[in-house]
């Protein structure tokens, strides 16, 4: 596929037949010609930071749905690819000039590929077993005790030692995908895996808000101590936590990788579980994990053709926060209600894709952060640039999130932070993969408040 030239029209391309699209949700053609080609998002395209490939930024692939489109081209092949390649970071949107909504054009087309294009065996099976394991929280706990097994043996220096070499050896192989899976394995511990959280957790003192938590998937397993401090934070704040037992993954892998039945039916299920409690007079569904978030707040889009479900999930979309906008809101309201004990700590702050872009939450974290007394707020060097996870990103591009992760580990670095904290799981496994681990902690911001505010020492992670 050439290249086209930084200006070109597309919109000047004839029709030359039907739309490559079938007709379910189609990317629409006003979005298609907002797109002027004026390059604002090409320097913080991660593809097209990485190979400089026209079709691998934000206007190539515009241009590809439009040609698609038009019936220029299909959709097999090449354009597969190159959407396949895009991490759906939405840096793009937030520098757009224009105002292109790219989210929404890769939110239409990214299912279009999944209905539509053949995958090699390899591929779809790999795939086909994420989504089999990462959205099912009881799968996810069973395979926390072999994984937990695993890392104790990976502390013997001549397993690890092994293990390190059979890595390397399916390095550019097609088994590289589970090397990289296996280098992403977070720190397990059955404990944690299998614990829960109350069901009620009222508020110090005089409550401010009521408030429903949504404990995720891979978060309340693999990451339930910021589940933990989550509550505890919220709490001490003056809110009612309540933490619905019977709900259940939220959609959001899913829905990011286009596989939208499935992300439907959970966002629906999503939406009975806390509908009632809205009802009830909780002010917010609150998350913890942007790319929860981010999906939760497009639910009111995603069903808006749904007559059953357009004002119920509108309804609901609005009421999500995410945390940090719950805690600024409160900190803004009457200020901190609980004493924070200081933190001498220079603190890199890395602003999730998912929040940052997707949400617009950018200002709230940090002034979370500084209402700790000794935070000093670092921002990293290309704050904008991905850093690789992106979802499933990192299971199925591994030698891309590599080299994204490998530069943000070493922007990271240039500000010589003393903690590192960011408010998505995938954004802590893959920057704690390209930091190497060591004594840098890798944080959830509330987990920094919660050890403030308890008066006890940072944790490591």
């Amino acid at each position: 596929m050439s290249t086209t030239p930084a200006g070109s029209a597309h919109t000047n391309i004839p029709r030359t037949g039907p739309s490559a699209f079938d007709p379910h949700r189609p990317p629409e053609r006003d979005l298609l010609d907002d797109c002027v080609h004026c390059g604002f998002c090409l320097p913080t395209c991660p593809t097209y930071q990485l190979w400089g490939e026209e079709m691998d930024s934000p206007r190539g692939r515009i241009l590809l749905m439009d040609l698609a489109e038009k019936g220029e081209i299909p959709i097999e092949g090449s354009f597969a690819t190159h959407i396949d390649r895009c991490l759906g970071c939405m840096a793009c949107v937030t520098a757009c000039p224009s105002g292109v909504q790219y989210d929404r054009l890769l939110e239409s087309v990214r299912p279009q590929v999944e209905r539509n294009v053949t995958r090699d065996t390899d591929d779809r099976l790999f795939r086909d077993a994420i989504f089999a394991l990462f959205p099912y929280r009881r799968r996810l706990r069973a395979a926390a005790l072999p994984g937990a097994l695993y890392q104790r043996l990976a502390r013997v220096p001549a397993v690890r030692r092994f293990v390190d070499r059979g890595t390397e050896r399916l390095r550019g192989t097609r088994l590289s995908r589970l090397a990289a899976m296996e280098s992403l394995l977070p720190p397990v511990t059955v404990r944690e895996a299998f614990a829960t959280l109350p069901a009620v957790t009222p508020a110090v003192g005089e409550r401010r808000a009521r408030i429903a938590l949504l404990s995720g998937c891979v978060q309340d397993v693999f990451f339930h101590r910021v589940n933990e401090a989550t509550v505890r934070v919220l709490a001490a704040e003056g809110a009612d936590v309540i933490v619905p037992r019977n709900q259940s993954c939220c959609g959001a892998l899913e829905l990011h990788a286009g596989r939208e039945p499935s992300a439907l039916t959970r966002a629906k299920r999503t939406i009975e579980t806390f509908e009632a409690l809205l009802a009830s007079g909780v002010d917010h569904v609150v998350t913890n994990v942007a790319g929860c978030g981010s999906s939760m707040k497009e639910y009111g889009h995603l069903l808006s053709d749904d007559p059953a479900w357009a004002d119920r999930a509108a309804t609901f979309s609005a009421a999500v926060r995410d945390v940090h906008e719950v805690l600024a809101d409160l900190l803004a309201d009457g200020g901190a209600r609980a004493p924070r004990h200081p933190v001498e700590a220079r603190v890199a702050y890395h602003d999730a894709c998912h929040l940052g872009h997707a949400q617009g939450v950018r200002t709230q974290p940090r002034d979370v952060l500084r209402s700790v007394p000794g935070i000093e707020v670092l921002d990293i060097p290309e704050a904008a640039l991905c850093c690789g996870s992106a979802g499933i990103y990192n299971m199925i591009m591994p030698e891309a999130a590599d080299e994204l992760g490998a530069r943000k580990a070493a922007n990271v670095r240039a500000v010589t932070p003393d903690v590192v904290v960011t408010a998505n799981p995938g954004c802590l496994l893959q920057m704690g993969k390209h930091l190497g681990g060591g004594d840098l902690p890798l944080l959830h911001p509330v987990q920094l408040l919660d050890a403030s505010i308890r008066g006890v020492p940072v944790p490591r992670r």
